[in-house]
């Protein structure tokens, strides 16, 4: 009895949910194939089932102030638009007797012309693209009557005041950050690149969210492969929402089995012009101040926007000591594992007797010493992001002080180690680009494993392997290692160095520009 039970219930709950979803493809068929009526009071009942009537779906019926008999009706949602627009430039000139208003036959065409007092408006007549406008945050204005509805733009809501970008910090340049808001974003790059052939492609992604995306690219500059392959892969994303950036960047990323990012994110809005002046696309999504930058090569990710603010002299310099400590963030663990386990031989003598009287206490091998240790340190990093601001980078600094020392006096780790990770933790800190110092991170551990497998020679096998891995990558057909690989000595110019700009006469041409000239040299034209 209990079998049959249990089986019957599957069976009414799989019907139901069949029912459900029978109901909701029915209310989409509905939906989407439904015109605008001409009686306003069914068009009213209409998005209000169709939208199970929210308590804030406001809904204002009154009568036209030119024809007393004739009824009128606008929606919106509450918090999402300007309520003084509404009450100020919709609904006083149609309900209040107006001066010096022009009369048309037609109330509807005097409405439109002359009473709604909006510079964005569209006439619909499908009922799907007047509730997509209400759930965006614009008002309709429905009369009875006439079988079409007027979507007027009020949209409208609180938002963050620009600030400091919070991954990208620097010393010399602007100090705003992009905008969860699209339209505030766009205004940003608006007002430093006064372009015309700025173009602005709007998209919409996620079946239920409807994420606003705009894609941004300079017409002349920018390779139209690269802008066409780009359309190709957003155009077949079908998912139900996308609520960050991050949902685009790995849906249409080339290898997404990779550790490495292939497309870069930036708070930066001067950091966003100067990549659309080398060539490249950038991706604006609503709701995330994170902009997307494609196509992305490996060098650019230990570049920052610094580094064509000061001389050139000054960012080669801090070019060259982000390349030095990616090395060290990403091998000196493995080489002190591979020296202290397989080739004491190499270290030096003074050296070697130090390094031993602080291993002969210690109970564990090297690579278990030193998993500890990075270990307890990634797990302190990831406290001190997650704690709230004032208290997570006390926490972060005093916890791996006091963590290392116990661990040193308990015998635990020796005090080579503890060097050992804390300048590789502090190199790490030294790229400017959050997404390629993880991928930093992620790598050292196996790195670690093979050196104390093999030594140097898996740590060299290793490195094989990765080169061969970065080779093969791209980036919307770029080549993720140029321009060391295919070498292109002109592009050498900015890459892990930067030439004064007089010498920067080209744009990359990694990126294939249709424009390859950024400067006028004498008097060329």
């Amino acid at each position: 009895m209990i079998k049959m039970s249990k089986r019957q219930f599957r069976k009414e709950r799989k019907k139901k949910r069949k029912l459900n979803e029978r109901y909701e493809k029915q209310l989409e068929q509905i939906e989407a194939d439904v015109l605008i009526y001409e009686s306003m009071e069914k068009n009213v009942e209409f998005i209000q089932k169709i939208l199970g009537k929210p308590v804030d779906l406001i809904t204002r019926e009154f009568t036209m102030q030119y024809n007393p008999d004739k009824k009128a009706a606008i929606l919106f949602i509450d918090e999402l638009v300007v309520k003084d627009q509404i009450h100020n430039f919709i609904l006083r000139p149609l309900m209040l007797q107006g001066e010096r208003i022009t009369l048309k036959s037609d109330i509807w065409e005097t409405a439109v012309e002359s009473l709604v007092q909006i510079g964005e408006t569209a006439i619909i007549k499908e009922m799907r693209k007047a509730i997509d406008a209400i759930l965006a945050g614009d008002t309709i204005l429905f009369i009875d009557g006439y079988a079409k509805g007027l979507v007027i733009g009020t949209r409208g809501w609180d938002t963050r005041s620009v600030s400091d970008p919070r991954a990208e910090n620097v010393v010399r340049g602007s100090r705003e950050g992009m905008s969860e808001t699209i339209t505030v974003s766009l205004g940003m790059i608006r007002r430093r690149l006064r372009d015309p052939d700025l173009r602005v492609d709007l998209l919409e992604l996620g079946r239920r969210t409807k994420t606003d995306i705009g894609l941004l690219y300079i017409k002349g500059i920018v390779d139209p492969k690269i802008v066409k392959e780009i359309k190709r892969r957003l155009q077949q994303i079908n998912i139900d929402g996308v609520l960050e950036s991050g949902y685009i960047e790995e849906l249409i990323m080339d290898q997404v089995w990779s550790p490495f990012p292939q497309i870069q994110n930036t708070e930066r809005p001067d950091a966003v012009v100067g990549h659309l002046l080398e060539g490249k696309v950038a991706l604006i999504i609503d709701g995330t101040p994170h902009v997307l930058i494609a196509p992305a090569v490996f060098t650019q990710f230990y570049h920052s926007a610094e580094d064509y603010f000061e001389r050139y002299l000054i960012s080669t310099a801090l070019r060259v000591i982000r390349v030095i400590s990616l090395f060290i963030a990403l091998f000196l663990p493995a080489i002190y594992i591979a020296l202290v386990s397989f080739h004491p031989e190499m270290i030096p003598n003074p050296l070697a007797i130090a390094m031993a009287g602080g291993r002969a206490v210690v109970p564990f091998i090297p690579i278990v010493e030193a998993i500890l240790m990075e270990f307890s340190v990634e797990i302190l990093r990831e406290a001190s992001i997650r704690l709230p601001g004032p208290i997570g980078p006390t926490i972060g600094i005093v916890g791996a002080l006091v963590i290392g020392e116990a661990a040193v006096t308990a015998g635990l780790v020796s005090p080579a180690m503890v060097i050992v990770v804390g300048l590789t933790t502090i190199s790490s800190y030294a790229n400017p680009n959050y997404n390629a110092a993880i991928s930093i991170r992620l790598l050292r551990f196996p790195f670690m494993i093979a050196a104390a497998t093999f030594g140097l020679y898996g740590i060299m096998i290793l490195i094989f392997l990765l080169f061969i891995h970065l080779s093969q990558l791209k980036s919307f057909g770029v080549p993720y290692m140029a321009p060391f690989g295919p070498l292109q000595w002109r592009d050498l110019k900015d890459s892990f160095i930067r030439v004064p700009w007089n010498f920067m006469i080209r744009r990359p041409s990694i990126y294939r520009p249709q424009d390859k000239k950024r400067q006028k040299v004498g008097n060329e034209q």
